[in-house]
């Protein structure tokens, strides 16, 4: 802002504003840092979190097409490997949670219009200092048509990535595209590749200029200036699609030549790189150009559903920002006629306490309804004979009841099943599965059911040597159950 003769303010300055807003737009990742050592569930010093955040932004915004977003388990994955680098020794889980906080804070979970506040000053006009509110997201959830929801990078967090806010979006792609030919006609390849992802979020940043064109369009076609504003959008996105078309082909085969002519290992690793960047805003560029061809079919067809869909209905009221906010904001006495004039359109029509004479004399001297049949008769079931569920017969059973009653002498799970296995192969597997439910008894159960005995089992280290089954072998014993005085239960 400018200083006047005496020493006041004198036109406002919309680059200082601008430049507000981009430190705004990097508050949230600086709060990151500041809040990691107050986590419960990790000691998380040691991770850089703006780095992580500027990161998920980063995925997000290559993972983001034209009608969709990306995944956020898909999201979350990718951040894995740069979060592991950070912190090698600490656990997979622990990498996991950290990507899934920073993605929540990035997305504001937990609040109303899940945004970011920021209070900046700006001067007006007439020479008068005064605080401003800028409202902003940085990654946004959208629902897709068969319900899954995806994310997406507002410009304002394609913005942090650039380190600039609300740059003209075809000045900064053709720059970018200027100065990535020259860093690739010098060689410098880790200069190019920066340059080359840069020009890449300008790009996805022009497709949603478009998207954000189309959506408002079918909300409200008289929204959006379709007779100047979108035919000059259309027009000079198609001619800077056509010319991005030109330089980057040129410039992807200059880079593919330098990959093939190079023989430093690093310095071709770089040029394949690039490689892969520039195809990929080749791919943009041709999905942007056939959205464009289809914009005006868009208007078209919005324009005739809207014309005959009736009569606009009334918005919903949003009790938070529309009512509560500002009435919070207010005085006591400038709140309450507001505050009261709402509640009162909300409850509607009072009904009456006391129904009227004639109604009550009506409601009294109605005759009894006469109650019809509520069914007719009941049908005889036809009942399928029940299955034989039981696996083993009863001589099986009685058998391992003798091979599993041990009231003195523990016995190895290895003996009783070979015993077992010499009368029956049967009776080794339910020896088996008893013994199984034997290392976590019910107590409780045999208690009910009046049982004087209860297989128990333990686990000593042992391994089982068996050629049918595998695991502990299990110690097994038949202790006593008595119930004391007091309800409670023990094994004796």
């Amino acid at each position: 802002m400018r200083v006047d003769d005496r020493g006041g303010l004198a036109d406002p300055d919309e680059g200082l504003a601008r430049r507000l807003k981009a430190l705004a737009c990097t508050a949230p990742l600086h709060d990151l840092d500041a809040r990691k050592g107050k986590l419960d569930w990790a000691e998380a010093t040691i991770y850089q979190m703006a780095e992580i955040a500027l990161h998920t932004i980063d995925q997000v915004t290559i993972a983001m097409d034209f009608d969709t977003g990306a995944d956020h388990q898909q999201v979350v994955n990718r951040l894995l490997p740069f979060i592991a680098a950070q912190a090698p020794n600490r656990t997979v889980i622990e990498h996991t949670q950290v990507a899934k906080w920073v993605l929540d804070n990035l997305i504001n979970v937990g609040t109303t219009d899940r945004g970011f506040r920021r209070v900046y000053g700006a001067v007006d006009a007439d020479g008068r200092y005064r605080r401003r509110t800028f409202d902003f997201k940085l990654l946004v959830e959208l629902a897709a048509p068969h319900g899954e929801v995806y994310l997406r990078a507002t410009d304002e967090a394609i913005n942090v990535l650039v380190g600039a806010l609300d740059t003209d979006v075809e000045s900064a792609q053709i720059a970018a595209e200027v100065k990535l030919e020259n860093l690739i006609s010098r060689g410098r390849l880790a200069d190019a590749k920066l340059a080359a992802e840069q020009a890449r979020y300008r790009t996805v940043q022009y497709g949603e200029t478009l998207r954000a064109k189309l959506d408002a369009t079918r909300r409200d076609v008289r929204s959006v200036d379709w007779e100047r504003e979108v035919p000059e959008l259309l027009d000079s996105a198609l001619s800077h699609i056509e010319s991005r078309f030109r330089s980057e082909t040129a410039i992807l085969k200059n880079i593919t030549a330098a990959r093939d002519e190079a023989e430093d290992p690093d310095h071709k690793r770089r040029a394949a790189e690039l490689v892969d960047i520039v195809g990929d805003c080749i791919r943009r560029h041709t999905q942007l150009q056939s959205r464009l061809q289809a914009a005006g079919a868009v208007f078209r067809a919005e324009q005739d559903r809207q014309q005959f869909s009736g009569p606009p209905q009334r918005a919903a009221i949003d009790l938070f920002g529309q009512l509560l906010t500002p009435a919070l904001e207010l005085p006591l006495a400038d709140a309450g006629p507001p505050t009261r004039a709402f509640f009162h359109a909300v409850t509607g029509i009072a009904v009456p306490v006391v129904p009227s004479l004639p109604s009550l004399v009506s409601l009294l001297l109605r005759p009894v309804p006469e109650r019809d049949q509520v069914v007719g008769e009941v049908p005889e079931p036809e009942l399928m004979p029940a299955e034989d569920t039981d696996s083993y017969s009863d001589e099986q059973w009685r058998i391992a009841d003798e091979l599993l009653d041990l009231p003195e002498v523990p016995r190895r799970l290895s003996g009783l099943l070979a015993e077992a296995r010499q009368s029956d192969p049967g009776v080794a597997r339910l020896v088996a599965l008893r013994a199984l439910h034997a290392y976590g008894p019910e107590v409780g159960a045999a208690l009910r059911q009046a049982q004087h005995r209860v297989l128990v089992a333990f686990d000593d280290g042992t391994q089982l040597a068996d050629p049918e089954f595998g695991g502990a072998d299990l110690l097994l014993m038949a202790a006593g159950v008595r119930q004391l005085e007091s309800t409670t239960e023990e094994v004796a």
